[in-house]
């Protein structure tokens, strides 16, 4: 079984998340070869949940929050091995009660839009954004 955990980016081995991330291919499309970039994401972000198994990273929730209105679930990886096992609802559960008032928001990768209203999410219409410059 594995254990989820509130952790700070900041005491994270990036190339160890780095690595989730290829297992999990979210790495096809986040910065990870950028390694500057990719180690402020991970350390910036203000609320990142981890899980690990026998102390292997299987997955991690690395959100953005005010705590009391909105939580931006800017990532959520699961090693293909573990998937379809409830990893990820446990790294969504341990984001939301870490942030009980705030809503959870987030951007589906096109291979997950079914998966989110399996737990519980709901789709919006009318979501925007405004690319970064390249």
């Amino acid at each position: 079984m594995w254990k989820c955990e509130v952790v700070v980016g900041a005491e994270l081995d990036v190339a160890e998340v780095a690595e989730l991330y290829r297992a999990s291919t979210l790495a096809e499309r986040r910065p990870v070869e950028d390694v500057e970039r990719f180690a402020a994401m991970v350390r910036q972000a203000n609320l990142i949940v981890t899980a690990r198994h026998e102390g292997r990273l299987i997955g991690i929730a690395r959100s953005l929050t005010d705590g009391v209105y909105a939580t931006y679930l800017s990532d959520l990886a699961v090693d293909r091995a573990y998937q379809r096992q409830g990893v990820g609802r446990a790294l969504i559960e341990a984001t939301r009660e870490a942030a009980p008032l705030a809503s959870v928001v987030l951007l589906a990768a096109p291979a997950a839009v079914n998966y989110y209203p399996r737990v519980g999410f709901k789709q919006h219409t009318s979501a925007w954004v405004l690319d970064r410059p390249e």
